[in-house]
């Protein structure tokens, strides 16, 4: 285990409206605000996206078990940003569910917001951390610094 301390900074409400596209408003977001460092919460709705609901096999490198989602699901989930050379780096794992289906999993890109999502961004200062390439996993991994 690593890990390393610091204070919670700007809080930031954030109301992502129908159509946003979900990570790349939190990345527009952390770019203009100059946020290095956050953690997130959020609930609403996603229309449609892409979701990585763990790995095919449990070995390492893992393959990702992708799946798609359409026709707007109701979602609660939490996230991570960590700000490296190649800008915010956005992680976030939610449960969404539709009638008496339910999926949980990462939520990746083009993930695009269904009437509202409400989220509450905390920004972490004084943290040592970044996200980065992990070679041994091909995965983009927290690193304390």
């Amino acid at each position: 285990m690593k890990y390393t301390q610091g204070t919670i900074g700007r809080v930031f409400l954030v109301k992502f409206e129908n159509n946003d596209i979900l990570i790349s408003n939190i990345s527009a977001l952390a770019k203009k605000e100059k946020i290095k460092a956050a953690t997130m919460i959020f609930i609403g709705a996603l229309r449609q996206g892409d979701l990585v609901t763990g790995p095919k096999k449990p070995v390492i490198p893992p393959e990702p078990n992708k799946l798609f989602f359409k026709d707007g699901w109701e979602v609660m989930g939490i996230g991570t940003l960590f700000t490296n050379a190649k800008g915010p780096q956005i992680h976030i794992h939610a449960s969404m569910g539709k009638k008496n289906k339910v999926l949980t999993g990462c939520v990746r890109g083009g993930s695009k917001v269904f009437l509202v999502i409400e989220a509450i961004i905390l920004e972490l200062k004084g943290v040592k951390a970044q996200k980065d390439i992990d070679p041994a996993t091909g995965l983009n991994l927290l690193k304390i610094l």
